[in-house]
């Protein structure tokens, strides 16, 4: 799966300073408050001189890491001399076309805000007859409270024309925010119960995200909304809330969650072997990593 936005989005967006700028006495909260380890100070200690890190060969340089940013922004608010900013960027329609008439991407997902469909449209109608390699397109929108469904239905009617595969509606209750603790997943399993209720739906499965955590699918449960299915000699029956007609909904998307688990696990691991270390050259940390991530989605698998 390929990720694209068609307009200025929170997924879309990187933490930059320049080091240089930030006062040796600063007691760098946002180092502190980075959930993916962004942000580093590897070369100077906090009284300004040099310190070393364990590998040459991946020497980190000061200030926001951008292979491991993925724009949540906690930084932003903390820094105490505000000298920290956010670079948004828009996918390219070109190379996301040259991308999706590759034979190893099957999937994309467009990020929306739902509010204006001319951004959307121009970006489906720039991928042109393209998206019919596609065997799924994922729309991701926010809770935009009772215009939600008439903007689903407008992006739905742009699509429609070409559109060949299953596609699927991503509720993003609130982003980035599933690590953060229990309650974060509050907002988007009522962006769900609003969806399931909702009239005049467009087509597509729903998928929730943003703010998704281990207790995402207890509160599903609770709502009615959650149906998982167990296979028996190849039969498939329902095993949870199966003679509800609101369990509707179709997945579950973990982003900073899942981060938050398997990240433990790649800390231990470099902890034990340096920060070089790759984690498909630890056999005993991948099954780790591994155990971590069947028991957050094995409930929705069934497993």
């Amino acid at each position: 799966m390929i990720s694209v936005n068609d307009d200025k989005d929170l997924h879309f967006r990187k933490a930059e300073f320049d080091p240089e700028d930030c006062p040796v006495d600063c007691s760098r909260p946002c180092e502190i408050v980075c959930p993916a380890n962004a942000i580093s100070f590897q070369g100077k200690s906090a009284s300004g001189t040099s310190s070393n890190t364990n590998e040459a060969s991946t020497v980190l340089m000061d200030g926001v890491i951008a292979e491991r940013c993925y724009g949540c922004g906690r930084c932003l608010p903390v820094c105490p001399y505000d000298k920290i900013r956010e670079v948004t960027y828009v996918r390219d329609a070109a190379t996301t076309l040259d991308l999706i008439k590759r034979n190893d991407v099957d999937a994309m997902e467009i990020h929306t805000s739902g509010r204006q469909s001319a951004q959307f449209k121009d970006l489906w109608c720039a991928l042109g007859d393209s998206v019919e390699n596609l065997r799924l397109i994922a729309v991701s929108l926010p809770n935009g409270g009772d215009s939600t469904i008439s903007s689903m239905n407008e992006v739905f009617s742009i699509m429609k024309p070409n559109l060949r595969c299953f596609n699927l509606w991503q509720l993003d209750g609130r982003p980035m925010s599933g690590d953060i603790g229990r309650g974060a997943t509050k907002e988007t399993i009522d962006f769900a119960v609003q969806m399931a209720k909702a009239k005049n739906r467009p087509p597509g499965f729903l998928q929730l995200a943003g703010g998704t955590n281990a207790h995402t699918i207890d509160g599903l449960r609770k709502k009615g909304l959650f149906q998982t299915t167990s296979s028996t000699d190849d039969e498939t029956s329902a095993i949870d809330s199966s003679n509800s007609s609101h369990a509707s909904i179709g997945g579950v998307a973990y982003g900073g969650y899942a981060r938050k688990i398997v990240g433990r696990v790649l800390r231990c691991m470099q902890s034990e072997h340096g920060g070089a270390a790759q984690i498909e050259d630890h056999p005993e940390h991948l099954l780790m990593a591994l155990k971590e991530a069947v028991a957050l989605v094995g409930p929705v698998k069934s497993l």
